[in-house]
């Protein structure tokens, strides 16, 4: 026995081995053991999708024609949802219906998530992107 109560026998050593350590251990019957030593794990650093910098771009709401819903409605819809006036809602209904799409809206991440949703609970064909 040693004097911090360990056994003689065991004793760690290190060798040079082909561009890394490998260390030797003595095993309870004296025998020499070869073990690697691998190298410590290099932490990665874990992205918050929520402080990434492409959170703090503007998104934008985007309302597709379809061959479904009446033009009227459509034009009541945004008025509701966003309280446009008739004007601003038809035109917007217009951009809709004659160039195929639509910006309706623009703001956070979150809250582009939510008007597209409600655009989705009220029939409209909605998606939502980062703006330029």
């Amino acid at each position: 026995m040693t004097a911090n109560g360990g056994n003689a026998h065991h004793r760690v050593g290190r060798q040079k081995d082909r561009g890394g350590y490998a260390a030797t251990h003595r095993d309870h019957i004296g025998r020499t053991r070869l073990m690697a030593v691998l190298p410590t794990p290099t932490p990665t650093p874990v992205v918050d999708p929520d402080q990434d910098e492409l959170v703090d771009r503007t998104w934008i709401v985007i309302v597709w024609n379809d061959p479904i819903n009446l033009m009227e409605y459509v034009t009541f819809v945004f008025q509701k949802l966003f309280g446009f006036s008739k004007a601003k809602a038809t035109q917007l209904m217009l951009d809709v219906h004659l160039k195929g799409k639509a910006v309706v809206s623009s703001g956070t991440r979150s809250e582009a998530e939510l008007n597209v949703f409600r655009l989705h609970e009220h029939g409209l064909w909605a998606t939502m992107q980062q703006d330029d």
